[in-house]
C-alpha cells in the first residue's frame, strides 16, 4: 500500500472519531436537561399563594369551620401527618411548621389536596419544604406519613373551590333567576361590582366558606355567582 493511501485512511479515521466525540458533547447537555426536568420543584412562594387563596393569607386563622391555619388543615390530617409535634391544631403552629406538614401531605397526595388553590398558585412538581419549621421538625419527620389518609373534604354545600367568577351587573344576571334581587338579604355587607367571596373574605379576616355558609339563602346554590346589591352577613 502506498504512503498516500495510508495517510488517507488515517485522515478518515481521525475525522470519524472527531465527529463521534462532537456528537456526544452536543447530546450530553440534552440528557442533563431531561434528567433534571422531572425533579423540578415549585418555587418557594407557592405556599404563600395557596394560603392567600385558602385563608386570605392568615396563617393563624380559626373560624370554627373545622379547618385551621393558612393552608386550612382539618384536625385529622394535621394529626395524621405529624402536626401535633408542633401544636394541637395548625392555626397554633408557626408558618414554617404548617409548610413542613403541607409538604408531607403533598408528597403523599399531590397538589390535589388543594385542588383549586394549587392550580391558581401555579403549583407544579415536588413541594418546596420549609427551613423554619423549628426543632420539632426532626421528631415529626421520623413518623411515616400514612398514605391512606386524605384531606377531609368540605360538605357538599361548600365543596366547590373558592369562587373565581366576578360578580356581574344585574342586567347580565337575568338568566339566573335564583340570584335575582328579591334575594337581596339583610346583611351588613353590600356586594359591589367585581366582588368575589374569596376577596370579601380576605378583607374581613375570614374564609369564603364561612361567608357562603352564612348566606346561602341569599347567594343560592352556586357560590361562584354573586350579584351587586346583595347584602351578606359577615
Amino acid at each position: 500500500m502506498s504512503a498516500c493511501a495510508d495517510n488517507t485512511r488515517k485522515v478518515r479515521t481521525t475525522t470519524r472519531t472527531t465527529a463521534v466525540l462532537a456528537g456526544a458533547a452536543l447530546l450530553a447537555p440534552l440528557g442533563l436537561l431531561a434528567a433534571t426536568g422531572d425533579a423540578a420543584a415549585a418555587d418557594s412562594g407557592v405556599w404563600d399563594r395557596i394560603a392567600k387563596c385558602e385563608s386570605g393569607g392568615n396563617w393563624h386563622i380559626n373560624t370554627g369551620n373545622g379547618y385551621y391555619g393558612g393552608l386550612q388543615f382539618s384536625a385529622g390530617t394535621w394529626r395524621a401527618y405529624g402536626g401535633t409535634a408542633y401544636a394541637s391544631t395548625a392555626d397554633k403552629a408557626s408558618k414554617g411548621a404548617q409548610i413542613a406538614i403541607a409538604a408531607k401531605v403533598q408528597n403523599a397526595q399531590g397538589w390535589g389536596a388543594w385542588p383549586t388553590c394549587s392550580a391558581r398558585a401555579g403549583a407544579y412538581g415536588s413541594a418546596p419544604g420549609s427551613s423554619g419549621a423549628g426543632s420539632a421538625g426532626a421528631s415529626a419527620a421520623t413518623k411515616p406519613a400514612p398514605k391512606s389518609v386524605s384531606r377531609k373534604a368540605p360538605s357538599s354545600s361548600a365543596s366547590k373551590a373558592a369562587p373565581s367568577k366576578r360578580s356581574t351587573a344585574p342586567a347580565h344576571a337575568s338568566g339566573h333567576t335564583n340570584r335575582d334581587m328579591s334575594r337581596g338579604g339583610h346583611g351588613d355587607y353590600t356586594v359591589r361590582g367585581g366582588d368575589t367571596l374569596s376577596g370579601i373574605a380576605a378583607r374581613h379576616a375570614t374564609t369564603w366558606r364561612e361567608i357562603y355558609a352564612a348566606n346561602r339563602a341569599v347567594i343560592g346554590g352556586d357560590p361562584d355567582l354573586i350579584v351587586p346589591g346583595q347584602r351578606l352577613d359577615l
